[in-house]
């Protein structure tokens, strides 16, 4: 079982710890984020067969 005393502690830790420049680079710089693979249009359909459906 955790304590959360402790938690608090790691925490406070953590944070006296951390280097204030790095976290400036690090949100400061141009991230590229992946964009989502393309699917195929087998990949594409609906898992419910269109023909099947009743709530159209």
């Amino acid at each position: 079982m955790s304590n959360t005393n402790n938690d608090t502690s790691d925490i406070k830790k953590a944070a006296n710890q951390a280097d204030d420049q790095q976290i400036e680079k690090n949100l400061n710089e141009d991230k590229k984020v992946d964009a989502p693979e393309e699917l195929s249009k087998e990949e594409q359909t609906s898992f419910i067969n269109d023909e099947l459906r009743t709530d159209k």
